[in-house]
């Protein structure tokens, strides 16, 4: 494919520009298949809302609109004409269910007026501008009434708006930090703009994919962001990783190789590193899709989509663009020399000062290297033996967020509206009469339950008698002990003593409080198979690659070594409030680590690893195959590698530490380990404990196979005259 591309650089380009307007095109025209309610559904609180939507019982998205006074006491009578005059204005909206009477809460302050919505609550915020429409226009209809609306359909509304805010912002601080650091690499603004291109073209082409895909794997609403998150990392350090080969090559060449040729040992060298790295990015990625959820394969499918894209655009437009490059580079050299003047040259065989100064250890004390570098490392890692996982969910996001300030009022004045358990009965008609006997037994027992609020339950039965829903408030925030404590009650005591007992009945506990607590157990129970899988295909496909048991080993105990790294870091950071300190983070987002946050690090950041692995082992491999002793060969590798491997780093702890930044708790934990860990991947594991082990190793770091020592001039692929029309180098070597 690269010699194809190099040989016809222009059909190239345009051929790959092509398919990527049409990937958008395509994806446009198909539409986003949103994942839908069933699709969320875990453990027990999946099955009662199941049985729940059955019947036509499923819970309503409701809107609460809060009336006060601007300043001073609320005058009751003007509140509850504003209401009433909201309630006429609200019940006439298609989109309004029903509309409830004014609630006062118990300090006198605030009047409440509830709307229901119809339809299902995961769509509401699609639908709840007219409401929000009529509340303002009551709002400015009384001047001397503070009148707010919250609910799940405007606070999804307004989290929706910030996460597209804080995107935005990434994106601002990223694409000029990556430019930047690329004009370093490469002194030429020209140079440095081909990876920035060929990143977005992927990201882009991606995200039109990723909208077909989720005609069979439904998004869950977080596809782009993955898409912009990895694409802009992995679609930079591919290009980089081939374009410093090539740059290296015509340096070694002096120029006695065309362009076309110099790209084809390229491909033959760093090209097939990214391809081997870039599939083992998507085959740890697809390991997500074992924890069946739809999240996690929202996830897992942007990621492997952007990967493939990325690693395409490698092999096709990246060698054309390079010909191209090369060319104009050529015609420079030549002008230059007939005005008499010689390019200055570079010593190859210097790694630089830094880098001979990091690798010293490694060469000079490698037992004492990996030692105390080993150490260091674990000692990072003990934190995260406290870590506690939490769902983040409204008690978490950033206060920053005006529905979120909105929605702590609501709470302070009517706690019973924080959650609910909604237990969920099915059982036969003619059993109708024991079914009620333990039902009013079961709210006897609640309301003796000092972890339950005092307010009577809602019930609802479904026409046809066989499903009865009961909804039992909890005042108190969704993470907090006590409600974690009431459904407990709940589930472990009050029903086996009550609906327990009542033969042929079902029952489930369904509610905000019940869905966390279940997709934590859910995920907890998929941690240890997706874990287990991800070692033994990232083992595997080492094993495969460089025909090394111990170099599989040694692969995956330092990507284990690097996850745990980064996961304590977090545990400081986040859940024990350092930055907070430091940084002034809302103290919200750092109680506590997200309970998505470990496995989809976990996953990604063996991925990632992978790609710095397989980089640095093939330029190991490739100095053994040209007659070096291993030692040497190590050395040289890893020397070679490693001024491309900081660059490349640097470009993808700028783009992960943009997500620090952003509002979502969930989103900086993200951003913090992976640039936490990638820092650590290419400073510490590949710079002094991958060179000391394998140093001490010596030839054994091959075995079951012979160490490589078969010299053997480097690959250059032959390729055929290129076409007149695309080609200028004359008649030099091809």
């Amino acid at each position: 494919m690269a010699s194809w591309s190099a040989l016809h650089p222009g059909r190239a380009i345009a051929g790959w520009f092509a398919f990527v307007v049409l990937c958008l095109v395509v994806g446009i025209a198909a539409g986003t298949h949103n994942a839908e309610a069933e699709d969320y559904r875990v453990g027990e609180s999946g099955r009662a809302d199941a049985i729940a939507t059955s019947r036509g019982l499923q819970e309503k998205p409701t809107e609460q609109i809060m009336i006060t006074a601007r300043s001073g006491a609320l005058d009751e009578s003007v509140a509850r004409g504003a209401a009433r005059a909201l309630t006429d204005r609200m019940a006439k909206l298609p989109e309004v269910l029903d509309v409830a009477d004014p609630v006062r809460s118990r300090d006198g302050r605030m009047l409440m007026v509830e709307v229901t919505m119809k339809g299902v609550k995961l769509e509401a915020k699609e639908h709840v501008d007219p409401l929000l429409a009529q509340t303002g226009a009551v709002r400015e209809a009384h001047p001397d009434l503070l009148i707010e609306e919250t609910g799940d359909a405007s606070v999804s509304k307004g989290l929706n708006k910030q996460r597209g805010d804080d995107l935005a912002k990434s994106e601002l601080i990223t694409f000029p930090i990556t430019l930047v650091t690329l004009l370093l690499v490469f002194g030429s603004l020209v140079m440095a703009a081909v990876p920035l291109l060929l990143a977005v073209s992927s990201i882009v082409g991606a995200v039109g994919l990723s909208m077909v895909a989720s005609h069979l794997l439904p998004d869950a609403g977080v596809g782009t962001n993955v898409i912009l998150l990895i694409g802009m990392a992995v679609g930079v350090d591919y290009t980089l990783f081939y374009l410093k080969r090539e740059r290296e090559e015509r340096e070694r060449a002096d120029g006695r190789l065309s362009p076309e040729a110099l790209v084809g040992i390229a491909a033959a060298t760093s090209g097939r590193a990214i391809v081997v790295s870039g599939l083992a990015v998507v085959v740890s990625t697809a390991t997500l899709y074992l924890a069946a959820d739809v999240i996690f394969s929202s996830l897992a499918t942007g990621t492997v989509i952007v990967v493939l894209v990325a690693v395409a655009s490698s092999m096709t437009a990246l060698p054309a663009l390079l010909v191209k490059l090369g060319h104009r580079l050529d015609r420079r050299a030549a002008k230059a020399a007939a005005r008499g003047k010689r390019p200055r040259g570079r010593d190859r065989r210097s790694t630089g000062r830094l880098w001979e100064a990091l690798l010293r250890p490694a060469r000079t004390r490698p037992g004492r290297t990996l030692l105390v570098a080993t150490l260091v490392m674990l000692g990072l890692s003990l934190p995260a033996l406290g870590m506690e996982l939490r769902v983040l969910n409204k008690d978490t996001h950033s206060r920053q967020i005006p529905e979120m300030r909105t929605y702590d009022r609501l709470n302070d004045a009517f706690p019973e509206l924080r959650a609910e358990h909604r237990v969920v009965v099915e059982a036969d008609p003619a059993s109708a009469v024991q079914t009620g006997a333990a039902l009013r037994e079961l709210t006897s027992r609640v309301r003796a339950d000092g972890t339950f609020a005092d307010r009577a339950p809602r019930v609802r039965t479904s026409r046809d008698g066989r499903v009865t829903v009961v909804e039992y408030a909890v005042p108190f925030r969704l993470s907090s002990t006590e409600a974690t404590a009431s459904l407990d009650h709940l589930r472990r005591t009050h029903l086996p003593a009550t609906l327990g007992k009542v033969a042929g009945a079902a029952y489930a506990v369904d509610g905000p409080i019940a869905v966390d607590a279940d997709y934590l157990d859910h995920q907890n129970r998929k941690l240890p198979l997706v874990v287990g899988f991800l070692l033994l295909l990232t083992f595997a496909m080492t094993v495969l690659v460089f025909r090394s048991v111990v170099i599989g080993l040694i692969g995956a105990a330092l990507n284990l070594l690097s996850v745990a790294a980064a996961f304590g870091l977090v545990v400081v950071f986040f859940q024990w409030g350092l930055a907070s300190t430091l940084f002034g983070f809302d103290p919200s987002a750092t109680s506590a680590i997200g309970s998505r946050v470990p496995l989809f690090l976990f996953v990604i950041l063996f991925g990632l690893s992978m790609d710095y692995q397989v980089f640095v082992l093939s330029r190991i491999k490739e100095a053994a195959m040209a007659g070096a002793p291993t030692r040497e060969a190590v050395l040289d590798g890893i020397g070679a590698s490693a001024k491309v491997v900081t660059s490349a780093a640097i470009v993808m702890v700028t783009v992960f530490s943009s997500f620090v930044f952003l509002h979502l708790a969930e989103m900086k934990q993200i951003g913090f380990s992976l640039a936490v860990a990638v820092l650590l991947d290419a400073f510490v594991i590949r710079v002094m404990i991958l060179p000391s082990a394998l140093v001490l190793l010596g030839d054994r770091t091959w075995w079951p196979s012979r160490p490589p020592r078969h010299p053997r001039p480097a690959p250059v692929p032959h390729l055929p005259a290129p076409e007149p029309s695309e080609s200028s180098s004359g008649g030099r070597s091809r």
